[in-house]
């Protein structure tokens, strides 16, 4: 094992100390002590390495090399925040990944002739998970222009205290000089798969094409509160229990379709009053619909409608499903694809071109710049859990290539397969 591969590792192992589960795993959600002191880690990691920190109002975290004054940064990165009782991986990998890769790459354009397009830098994506304070991806979001900043500031947890607060809190106050979404030519970004498809086709990296198509929803079920003794049972209008239909319907919806052309869940439930002798009066939810095809998913919101109809009648309650995000089927750019095939070739790693099935930072930055997105394998396809892991060599080998990936994107080598 080479001497940056023990670097990378022990770095990964000393980040991960931050906000430690008795599980093996992590929390740190977004905006609390233990994401500002990764983030606080993190920054004088890139301090110790060459890069110039900055931060900005949306609470994004930057390191900047400056290769070529004037000329766009080549980013890369994702995100340090995780869901409650989360891996170690889902994130974090990628945004240590990007630092070392952009160290890698600008160590060895000091060490030769070669004269780069680009400058480079990393960025650490403020709440990308969205546990904390709603929606996910927001710090991309506002990066890109898709989520105004000072809604993304207001917006609170629940128990009230809101993102600029939590902010105010960090390590590190905007200064000005954060990178904006006009000084990027390109991103970069790697990620555990979170699923299985990569371990179980023994493909050593993945190279995503393309995203599913989804439609989220907030459910709102409406009912009486009443007495969990007294009230007669024909008589009881229990939104718990049309809640429980509501969830069932979202899960046997998957049985109408081809196995794996749908994932349903339900999540995030709220229980009103959430006393032990009270039948609920409302209970509020997230349901979540994802497809590869937007004809089944289309039709999977139509069936869901329907049945939310007879669920209603069957708990005697009143169903609201609120749409709050959907999107199509999107991809990813077709030159970015070519590229991250040609490194991987180039390195002699098996790999293949894969669909993601959830959310990314990058989801928000193809759209706005050519974007790169890169897989390695996750154990069992483990994800959101303690459990999560990703074996040393396949995080290691992801590594590389998103060094690859980053240097021939430094050089230009993207933008003239654009301009050919």
């Amino acid at each position: 094992m080479s001497t940056t591969d023990t670097q990378f590792l022990d770095d990964f192992a000393e980040m991960s100390t931050f906000g430690a589960t008795p599980g093996g795993g992590v929390d740190r959600q977004a905006g609390t002590a233990a994401d500002h002191a990764t983030r606080r880690w993190f920054g004088e990691w890139l301090e110790r390495h060459g890069f110039q920190e900055t931060v900005d109002e949306a609470g994004n975290q930057f390191g900047t090399i400056e290769l070529v004054p004037g000329a766009p940064y080549v980013l890369v990165g994702s995100h340090l925040d995780s869901q409650p009782l989360a891996g170690r991986y889902d994130g974090a990998y990628g945004v240590l990944a990007a630092a070392h890769a952009c160290a890698r790459v600008a160590e060895q354009l000091r060490g030769t002739a070669e004269a780069p397009a680009y400058n480079l830098a990393v960025v650490n994506w403020f709440n990308e998970e969205g546990s904390r304070f709603a929606p996910s991806m927001m710090g991309s979001s506002v990066f890109t222009g898709k989520l105004p900043l000072a809604a993304a500031l207001a917006t609170t947890d629940a128990g009230g205290t809101d993102v600029s607060r939590a902010l105010a809190a960090g390590h590190r106050t905007p200064d000005g000089n954060a990178p904006r979404l006009a000084d990027v030519s390109h991103y970069a970004e790697i990620h555990i798969e979170q699923g299985r498809t990569l371990e179980e086709g023994g493909t050593e990296v993945g190279i995503v094409h393309g995203t599913w198509a989804a439609s989220k929803y907030r459910v709102t079920v409406d009912g009486a509160q009443s007495h969990t003794g007294a009230t007669r049972m024909e008589d009881r209008r229990d939104a718990l229990y049309g809640a429980a239909l509501v969830i069932t319907a979202a899960r046997e919806l998957t049985a109408e379709f081809e196995p794996g052309m749908l994932h349903t869940s339900v999540s995030e439930m709220n229980v009103l009053p959430n006393s032990p002798v009270t039948v609920a009066r409302q209970v509020l939810m997230n349901l979540d619909l994802r497809s590869p095809d937007e004809e089944v998913l289309a039709r999977a919101v139509e069936l869901l409608e329907k049945r939310m109809i007879d669920v209603g009648e069957i708990s005697r309650t009143d169903i609201t499903l609120d749409l709050t995000h959907s999107w199509g089927l999107l991809g990813y750019q077709p030159d970015g694809v070519r590229l991250a095939r040609e490194s991987a070739q180039h390195l002699g790693f098996s790999h293949a071109e894969v669909m993601t099935v959830a959310g990314h930072d990058s989801t928000n930055l193809k759209d706005v710049v050519p974007t790169v997105m890169l897989f390695v394998p996750s154990v069992e396809g483990i994800s959101h859990n303690e459990a999560e892991y990703t074996r040393d060599d396949d995080a290691l080998r992801g590594v590389r290539l998103l060094t690859d990936v980053t240097r021939r994107l430094v050089r230009g080598d993207l933008r003239e397969e654009e301009s050919s």
